[in-house]
């Protein structure tokens, strides 16, 4: 369907009032029901609303559905998924299951309080089935609000809810156009998406990961993330409070360069968490401008790259960060643990290169008092330079005048030098490797883990 022809959020509601075969339930916790009033006001709402609740109180919402650690949280969301739903088809499954494919959408939510502090964020949910009678699948979201009054927060939840549940039904079979619909009607400053999981067996044939690709890619958020087990999450459920150590490429392909840059920064890095907290997590980020070399995305490609990194062990991370300062700043609205950043003395000279921060009003040093946050550091690995020759930390060319500021990072050890185990492997770049075996000299085979094999 075209951009241009999509229904306004009005019109997506009465074509679902108006649609006999679709028939849930809709609860709604901690920013009014403004799902539900959509279906309300629109009009022939006894065509599509069983039962409208929220259980604010949270005595009555343990009692519902059980009792939770977290009452905004993607464990809650589920819990009201699976109490609404075994509800409605208890109550409704005979007189009219054979006509009507069922749905539950739930959302837990927390909207700017009265004192006006802290995170606004929600998770949302529709739980429903693809055809009368058939078991319920799932598509799950979790958005960050933006907007700075309560009341813009809820109209602006009202609308991505109906959205997703518009999405659900008639976009389900197109990943992409569903993910782009998700901000119909709202704009990304007023709504994030950075998480989106579709379960069940009628949703086997959608990969999860591309699910992470296609926020990102849209402009939805501008990071997501997936476990090595491929399971996508909510940054704040992986990276909350947890040390983390993050090594940036294109990983086209992962190669053995790229994991001894790794064991070098581990090296330097594990010392310097707390005996209480040892566990870390290891990121492997790339951004949409290495996925985009070729003009576009090609996500068999993509989830070939993915499927070795996960081999690894390591957690997936695609952003649209550019910048270096921006990745740390989003890394730490999350964890104000020690965090390890793993780069090449290439990408090093890239970070002092002033051209990247004349938008910033501090220009350069803001930049850099961002990326070198006290809780961070900068693990470079040596290269070779234009002319083959070795180049690390100490020869880095620089323009003079930036050479004081380089040198206090190097003094503070927030800039920390590596070494390499491979040096005869420095002179072979992924460019090559992918050369080589295109040309069908196996000796590719030699600079890549047997996971990229």
């Amino acid at each position: 369907m075209a951009e241009s022809v999509r229904p306004s959020t009005s019109e997506k509601v009465l074509s679902l009032n108006l649609d006999p075969a679709k028939y849930g339930t809709f609860a709604e916790i901690g920013a009014g029901q403004e799902v539900a009033n959509w279906f309300f006001r629109t009009g022939a709402t006894a065509g599509t609303v069983a039962k409208a609740m929220s259980a604010y109180d949270m005595t009555f919402s343990d009692m519902i559905y059980g009792k939770c650690s977290r009452y905004v949280s993607r464990a809650r969301l589920l819990q009201m998924l699976e109490h609404e739903f075994a509800t409605l088809q208890e109550r409704l499954a005979n007189p009219r299951g054979k006509d009507t494919t069922f749905f539950v959408f739930a959302n837990t939510v927390r909207a700017m309080p009265f004192h006006g502090q802290g995170e606004c964020h929600g998770w949302l949910g529709v739980r429903l089935q693809l055809a009368p009678l058939s078991e319920p699948h799932d598509i799950l979201i979790h958005v960050r609000m933006l907007d700075r009054e309560n009341v813009d927060q809820m109209e602006a939840l009202g609308i991505v809810g109906v959205n997703l549940i518009y999405a659900a039904f008639y976009y389900r079979d197109n990943l992409e156009l569903l993910t782009r619909s998700l901000l119909d009607d709202l704009t990304r400053a007023r709504i994030e998406i950075d998480m989106l999981k579709f379960s069940g067996p009628g949703f086997q044939h959608i990969d999860n990961r591309l699910c992470a690709l296609e926020l990102v890619g849209n402009e939805l958020t501008d990071a997501a993330l997936f476990t090595p087990d491929g399971e996508v999450a909510q940054p704040a459920e992986i990276l909350y409070k947890k040390p983390v150590l993050l090594i940036r490429g294109a990983f086209h392909p992962v190669t053995k360069v790229h994991l001894d840059m790794l064991d070098a920064a581990r090296r330097h890095y594990e010392p310097s968490l707390h005996q209480d907290n040892p566990d870390y997590i290891e990121i492997m980020e790339t951004t949409m401008d290495n996925l985009l070399e070729t003009g576009t995305v090609d996500k068999e490609e993509f989830l070939q790259r993915a499927d070795v990194m996960q081999a690894l062990g390591k957690t997936v991370l695609i952003s649209r960060f550019a910048e270096f300062y921006r990745l740390t700043c989003y890394l730490a609205r999350y964890t104000t643990m020690p965090t390890g950043v793993t780069l090449s003395v290439g990408l090093l000279q890239q970070i002092f290169d002033e051209k990247w921060y004349a938008a910033l009003e501090g220009g350069t040093l803001e930049a850099l008092g961002k990326l070198f946050m006290a809780h961070v550091n900068v693990f470079v690995y040596p290269g070779l330079d234009d002319k083959g020759q070795a180049i690390d930390i100490q020869n880095l060319p620089l323009p003079e005048h930036l050479e004081p500021l380089y040198h206090h990072f190097l003094k503070t050890r927030q800039i920390i030098p590596l070494e390499t185990s491979l040096p005869e492997l420095l002179q072979h770049s992924p460019s090559d490797i992918r050369k080589m075996r295109a040309n069908g000299d196996e000796t590719w085979r030699d600079l890549v883990p047997p996971q990229a094999l």
